[in-house]
């Protein structure tokens, strides 16, 4: 089956939608948010480490929703580590590098 349309908007263009859960699923290495228009994302697991540069040891002890904001999230380690994941990690796709012209 093809979709025929991404879910993640292009960097940059994404409206803000609060975050209105996030949970660490161990039997998937990874999060799963949920936004306020009923969209979820499953994030991988090893794609928050590589951007938080956390060490390949480090298991997630607790997942903390930015309260006050709701635009983001924590991952603290059992090695005392944190990584900040915000909204737009999640939402948005990373910018393309522009092609070079000949």
């Amino acid at each position: 089956m093809k979709i025929a349309r991404q879910t993640k908007k292009p960097f940059g263009t994404a409206t803000m939608v609060d975050i209105t859960h996030v949970r660490y699923l161990s039997w998937e290495d990874a999060f799963d948010v949920e936004f306020e228009d009923g969209l979820s994302f499953l994030e991988p697991h090893a794609t928050v480490r590589k951007a938080n540069r956390i060490s390949a040891r480090a298991v997630p002890v607790e997942v903390v929703l930015d309260a006050e904001t709701r635009g983001g999230f924590e991952v603290r380690y059992d090695t005392g580590e944190v990584a900040e994941v915000s909204w737009a990690f999640i939402r948005e796709l990373p910018p393309k590098p522009a092609r070079k012209r000949k």
